[in-house]
């Protein structure tokens, strides 16, 4: 028998404006606002003389308990565990948790204090509720770079890594968010503490806390300098190999070879890449991804020796070729082109004939406007003419209409 689980709405003035919890012991200070007694006890004892949601300064830091509120609280926590058929009851907000600016705050000098995995998940739950409390953190200032902070801090629990990242991936689409995490990270001089997280992350933490590092990593390469730092940590790559070669989930595989393909701006990047087997471990699962990397490690001689030495790769390209979006195609194009017409590879042109690849580059060639796609195709038709020996291409035209099968 299936166990139901009973969900129950928590209501906003049930909830202590400090910590956002079910009040236990509701009291009201001389403003009127009320909070749970323990959370305004801490924040009156380190020293503050306001009120934490009006920002008035107390005459009195004498609070009283709010009995009628702590009435009804007791009775909704009955009536809630009483319903029939229910165990423990979820608490879930009727709606998503608002705070003010000041209670904000009070979150943030407690994460930058602390760094607890309890504060971070009070963040994260307020962040992924709705796009408009995503907007709040990211105008708040000071945000980014508290939750950035963790990253940079030794010693700190992977949970918390773990929710700072899924933090910080929430509101990357929002503006501003990336540069200044860029800035804070990246162009401080403080990118190896930072990559020392990521790493971390990627060595012990979950699936899903991986595909987010990741994420986070690639949107943070905005401009040559920042990739070369990124590239520049040599842990990393050869984590993020290590996950292409043992991982068989492709969200993360995507998101690996996105950000190998970003920071793939050097020769010796690269070289380092096709040196630890790359061109292989994309040949056995490819991608528009992987076709993208592909296409960037083609553009050096290394890389076009590995592709051509590589027996499924040819085959595996041709085999997607009309399967692809206009990007995919583009590098897909590239890469046949490298290694057929720059390389001159025999076994690669073979490969590409056996697969029936020519007629799949005139299908592209004749649906392609005038630009570097069809011309490559064009220099591929030639390439190929001589080894599919019973294709009458010698007096093909750019304009034909019919295409006879190899």
């Amino acid at each position: 028998m299936v166990k139901e689980e009973l969900y129950i709405t928590v209501p906003s003035v049930f909830r202590c404006p400090i910590s956002l919890d079910v009040m236990k012991s509701p009291v009201s200070l001389c403003t009127g606002v009320t909070y749970d007694r323990s959370s305004i006890q801490k924040w009156l004892e380190s020293g503050h003389d306001t009120c934490p949601a009006t920002m008035q300064v107390l005459p009195s830091k004498d609070f009283i308990p709010n009995l009628t509120l702590h009435r009804l609280i007791n009775l909704w926590i009955q009536s809630s565990t009483l319903r029939p058929g229910s165990n423990s009851p979820r608490l879930l907000p009727a709606t998503p948790p608002a705070i003010s600016e000041v209670q904000a705050k009070l979150l943030m000098e407690k994460v930058e204090r602390e760094g607890c995995v309890d504060s971070l998940s009070k963040v994260a739950e307020f962040v992924s509720c709705c796009e408009e409390n995503r907007k709040f953190v990211a105008r708040f200032d000071g945000f980014v770079e508290v939750i950035a902070g963790v990253l940079k801090r030794k010693c700190v629990e992977i949970k918390a890594l773990e929710t700072a990242v899924r933090i910080l991936d929430l509101i990357l689409s929002e503006n501003g968010v990336t540069e200044g995490l860029n800035k804070l990270i990246l162009k401080s001089n403080q990118e190896s503490k930072f990559l020392s997280a990521i790493v971390l992350i990627l060595q012990h933490g979950s699936l899903n806390s991986k595909i987010k590092s990741v994420r986070v990593l690639d949107s943070l390469a905005l401009d040559s300098e920042s990739k070369r730092r990124i590239s520049d940590s040599q842990d990393l790559i050869s984590i993020l190999l290590q996950l292409l070669k043992t991982n068989n989930n492709e969200s993360l595989n995507d998101a690996v070879t996105s950000i190998l393909t970003t920071i793939s701006i050097t020769r010796s990047v690269r070289s380092r890449l096709i040196e630890n087997g790359i061109v292989e471990i994309l040949s056995n699962s490819l991608t528009e991804k992987s076709l993208k990397l592909l296409a960037t490690l083609s553009t050096c001689s290394e890389g076009r020796s590995a592709i051509s030495s590589e027996p499924k790769c040819a085959a595996a390209i041709v085999e997607k070729l009309l399967k692809l979006s206009k990007t995919g195609t583009e590098d897909a194009v590239t890469v046949l082109w490298s290694t057929c017409c720059l390389n001159k590879e025999e076994k690669v042109k073979e490969a590409v004939v056996k697969g029936n690849g020519v007629t799949k580059i005139l299908v592209i060639m004749q649906r392609e406007g005038e630009g570097n796609v069809k011309m490559m195709c064009r220099d591929l038709v030639k390439a190929l003419r001589a080894v599919c020996k019973d294709w009458c291409l010698g007096s093909y035209e750019t304009k034909t209409t019919h295409i006879r099968p190899c």
